[in-house]
């Protein structure tokens, strides 16, 4: 439940006053040192194609083919929607409003870059962008030249933004499972393990639409590419949706699984199986999932073990990216240890190469050996659209729970109630 005293606690206000209590505070041991997140080493491996575009940039093609926005994106308010069929048409039109202004490769370029400069600046030092080229092909020749035109942007994006850029080819729920093979044979024949490869297959949209075996085949056809699985599940629907996910595509991550938490024998079955768990904390707020940003599992999800990598899902209906995730975990009571712990799961979760995994996990250690400091600063990424979420303002001690003993994928199926969302 959101934080309802009478004020905000120590270390949340700004200017010199709330940095010399803050100081203060530190110094006595009441409240624990902040580090800077937008320096901790991460990787973001939860990120939709159009979803990252910045809004300046939305901006800019609505000028310039005259096209008027809805006021959820200029209004300085990010999308907040209720659960259930209603909330998601009005998210799926926003987004299919931004995403029919992406006309040219120009465009996609542009995307693709501004979200790398966009994850340096935070730390990222691996964004994994999940696209769907079936949206873009009309405008560029087809699937195959936008998918071409994706992968080269993300290696020039790689050059020149220091973040490694990989793709994951996504297919929709709401098309047809002869649709996802098709994009399944794509995504094989540009399979890799660098930047500017496919490194995986995904499954999006509404959790609601089909039956999630009938995409089967095209999961077979990527895993024998080589290719990583990685579906949506665990967030419109409740933990029989997981169980469903996991047992017919045999996901290596799985997109938000956040309510798996409503069920303990199945969270410990996907932690014991290896599957990490894309969680979006904003976004769950957004679309209805959780109440407040405080009702978010995230507690749950790391005392049974489990291997989180935070993402930011859509910054532009929800004006949160990816610092902000970690910031919400702070505000959730996670210390430096714990969301140093956060960065790691989502570097250990990432494709990237070994090699590369050392280096940056060597660099997280060194950001948690830093000299323990006054605290960052919070309210530079959008006290607003953070107060819109309900992130609370108390902070409780970190989170260092210990994985429980596994069981069975088999375990029981309870019915629980939940949001809902894609």
């Amino acid at each position: 439940m959101p934080n309802t005293g009478s004020g905000p606690a120590v270390g949340t206000g700004s200017g010199p006053a709330a940095e010399a209590a803050r100081a203060t505070a530190v110094g006595r041991g009441t409240i624990p040192p902040m580090r800077d997140l937008s320096r901790l080493p991460k990787a973001h491996l939860h990120l939709h194609f159009t979803g990252a575009m910045r809004l300046e940039t939305l901006v800019d093609l609505a000028r310039a083919s005259r096209t008027r926005l809805p006021s959820s994106f200029v209004d300085g308010d990010p999308l907040r929607v209720p659960a259930g069929h209603r909330g998601w048409f009005r998210f799926q039109r926003a987004y299919d409003t931004a995403r029919q202004l992406v006309t040219a490769e120009e465009t996609m370029r542009r995307i693709v870059m501004e979200a790398a400069l966009d994850d340096a600046a935070e730390g990222s030092r691996r964004l994994e962008i999940q696209v769907d080229p079936t949206s873009y092909a009309p405008f560029v020749g087809g699937i195959t030249p936008a998918l071409e035109i994706v992968l080269d942007a993300a290696r020039q994006a790689t050059i020149l933004s220091g973040v490694e850029v990989a793709v994951v080819v996504a297919a929709s729920r709401m098309r047809h499972p002869l649709d996802a093979r098709t994009l399944a044979r794509l995504a094989a024949r540009y399979a890799g393990d660098a930047p500017g490869t496919v490194v995986g297959f995904g499954l999006s949209n509404d959790e609601r639409a089909g039956r999630t075996g009938s995409w089967g085949p095209a999961f077979a056809i990527a895993r024998r590419a080589g290719l990583a699985s990685l579906p949506h599940g665990g967030e419109l629907l409740g933990p029989e949706h997981v169980r469903d996910v996991v047992t017919a595509l045999g996901p290596t991550r799985l997109g938000h699984g956040v309510r798996a938490s409503e069920d303990p024998e199945l969270l410990d079955a996907v932690v014991a199986a290896g599957i990490s768990l894309e969680v979006c904390p904003a976004s769950n707020v957004c679309l209805g999932v959780y109440r407040a940003a405080d009702d978010v599992p995230l507690a749950t999800l790391l005392e049974h073990g489990a291997q989180v990598a935070l993402g930011a899902d859509d910054p532009l209906l929800f004006h949160t990216r990816l610092t902000d995730q970690y910031e919400i975990a702070r505000r959730l009571g996670l210390d430096d240890d714990a969301l140093a712990g956060l960065a790691r799961g989502s570097i250990r979760a990432s494709l990237a190469a070994e090699s590369s995994k050392r280096a940056w996990l060597a660099e997280v250690d060194a950001w948690l050996a830093e000299p323990d400091p006054v605290g960052d600063r919070p309210e530079r990424r959008g006290p607003s659209a953070m107060q819109a979420i309900g992130v609370i303002d108390t902070r409780r001690p970190g989170l260092s729970g210990e994985a429980r003993a596994p069981r069975p994928l088999s375990g029981p199926d309870p019915r629980r109630g939940g949001g809902r969302r894609r």
